[in-house]
């Protein structure tokens, strides 16, 4: 997570002290958690994920692997991006209304 939080931070071409003030934090603060040096109290976290544009969700253990899926496809760079793409496959029928129409 610490590494996320500071790539999403170097992404928005923030700097640690830029971070720290927009929230009310030193830069050494700021530092010491990207670092693992200091472990932020929950509030704390959830103001610097906030800033961030982020959030914090709980999800179910057994559900976490897909959830991480959803987000991958999500800030994957493919061709297309932008389009709205289903969830799950469409059924047969669906996806080739004349092949379903052939076969009765």
């Amino acid at each position: 997570m610490r590494q996320a939080l500071k790539e999403t931070r170097e992404k928005r071409g923030w700097s640690q002290k830029e971070l720290g003030s927009r929230i009310g934090l030193p830069q050494m603060h700021i530092s010491g958690i990207e670092s693992g040096k200091i472990v932020p109290r929950y509030d704390t976290l959830l103001e610097i994920v906030r800033m961030l544009d982020r959030d914090l969700i709980m999800v179910p253990r057994a559900l976490v692997p897909v959830v991480q899926s959803l987000v991958r496809d999500h800030v994957k760079d493919l061709p297309g991006e932008g389009e709205e793409r289903p969830l799950y496959a469409a059924d047969r029928d669906e996806d080739n209304p004349q092949e379903s129409r052939d076969e009765v």
